[in-house]
């Protein structure tokens, strides 16, 4: 099992499609409706969505084995740098479903119109 999800990219790929695609649903209960919320809603999620995408590589790291040490040796900055490109990377798997899924929450709203 640790080999599908760190080995193969299908498990960590349909991870991030499924988080890109609930995190504007789970941030839209919390937001007004209309528009201007929508777009903080939308950078809201993009923040979110980079960070946890960041945040999982890095773990995938340490599940593969690198020892938390070992990987701190090229210090913070270089850390964040490299993982922070990694969540950048990966926003072609995430970014276009979370349009989507941004993209279907006005259809849902009842108190405003689009």
């Amino acid at each position: 099992m640790g080999g599908l999800i760190s080995d193969s990219l299908f498990i960590p790929a349909l991870m991030l499609a499924g988080l890109a695609f609930a995190m504007p649903r789970m941030l839209a209960r919390g937001l007004p409706e209309g528009v201007k919320p929508l777009l903080l809603n939308a950078f809201l999620s993009t923040i979110f969505v980079f960070v946890i995408s960041a945040t999982f590589f890095a773990g995938l790291y340490i599940w593969q084995g690198v020892a938390f040490a070992e990987m701190m040796v090229p210090g913070w900055s270089a850390n964040i740098a490299f993982f922070g490109r990694l969540g950048l990377i990966s926003a072609i798997i995430w970014a276009p479903i979370m349009l989507l899924s941004l993209a279907g929450l006005p259809k849902k709203w009842v108190n405003e119109t689009w």
